[in-house]
């Protein structure tokens, strides 16, 4: 039921101040998210086969992130380099949690670096989508649907169908732009943020480009498309903060060494300080943060990918059997 009613909540705030909800757990909630995470990945192996999987990751994460702070973070879109990197990150975790031999999995990387040139046809889908929705909506789902049918829980199921329904909900109640616009400070805050919205409205709302670049931030802040997609940007990053946070007993992963949590509370506390005192260098390691754990994330991501499809076929096997 906590499940439940930290996703009627996120929903409901989001629904009224978007772009607030969004740039306050993004800065509070989130480096919190990243640091324990990363935490607990590293005191499980990161739930790759080899002992330093989780470093060729690491060496793509860092490449990636010297690329992105290496040009204007605006409205410039994503280079074909960084769409090969996620390519590739991507589907080495996939190795990574289904190889165990060494040889086997330099092959692999290998044939991945070849093949990752296909990642040009994905552009948007590995630097922009990958990163942000896909990680904090898409990949939270199916977290959840494992954790439904490992504990063969019917609540579970219930919070499953219940997220899955919440964006229909934020793109059909109050679809008025003049509900709670976003303030001055807010649309200014959140411009480094907006690529994603822009994309989104380009590639997946087919919105036409505006006469001048500046036509965008009308679109993104005060349009009835721009606000009804901020509210679920908004929902997806609260509701994955607070998903985390809600499964400690669960997960554990306050359950580390002593000196360990008081450096990753340090550093949260640390991390907020930079935001406040200088957004744009609080901005930037927020994003190298969460981009890191975005990436450390992903062999834990095909693992549920994985247990979901062999549930689904194991489920198939008995009807058909029967």
């Amino acid at each position: 039921m906590l499940n439940i009613g930290l996703m009627l909540v996120s929903a409901c705030v989001a629904m009224i101040l978007p772009f607030e909800l969004f740039l306050f757990v993004y800065a509070v909630l989130g480096p919190l998210h990243y640091l324990t995470e990363i935490s607990w990945l590293h005191d499980r192996g990161y739930f790759t086969k080899g002992r330093y999987d989780a470093v060729w990751l690491l060496v793509i994460g860092f490449v990636l992130i010297l690329v992105f702070f290496g040009r204007h973070i605006e409205l410039e879109f994503p280079k074909m380099f960084d769409a090969n990197l996620m390519f590739i990150a991507l589907l080495s975790s996939l190795i990574f949690v289904t190889v165990k031999n060494n040889i086997y999995k330099i092959g692999g990387i290998l044939l991945l670096v070849f093949a990752s040139q296909v990642a040009h046809n994905y552009n948007y889908l590995f630097t922009v989508f990958v990163p942000t929705l896909i990680h904090v909506y898409v990949f939270t789902a199916l977290f959840i649907i494992y954790g439904a049918i490992k504990s063969k829980s019917r609540l579970g199921t219930v919070a499953v169908a219940v997220m899955l329904l919440i964006p229909f909900a934020l793109y059909n109640i109050y679809p008025d732009n003049t509900f709670y616009p976003a303030q001055e400070a807010s649309k200014e805050a959140y411009k480094p943020f907006r690529i994603l919205n822009i994309i989104w409205l380009r590639f997946v709302e087919h919105v036409p480009n505006p006469p001048k670049p500046e036509g965008w931030d009308e679109l993104v802040f005060s349009s009835t498309k721009g606000i009804l997609l901020m509210r679920f940007i908004a929902f997806a990053y609260t509701y994955h903060y607070l998903n985390w946070f809600s499964k400690t007993k669960i997960i554990q992963w306050h359950n580390i060494p002593r000196l360990r949590f008081v450096l990753v509370i340090i550093a949260w506390v640390a991390s907020i300080g930079i935001y406040m005192y200088n957004y744009v260098l609080g901005m930037q390691w927020l994003l190298f943060l969460s981009f890191m754990h975005v990436l450390l994330e992903l062999p834990l991501n095909f693992i549920s990918i994985i247990g979901i499809g062999t549930y689904l076929k194991q489920k198939v096997f008995r009807t058909v059997g029967s």
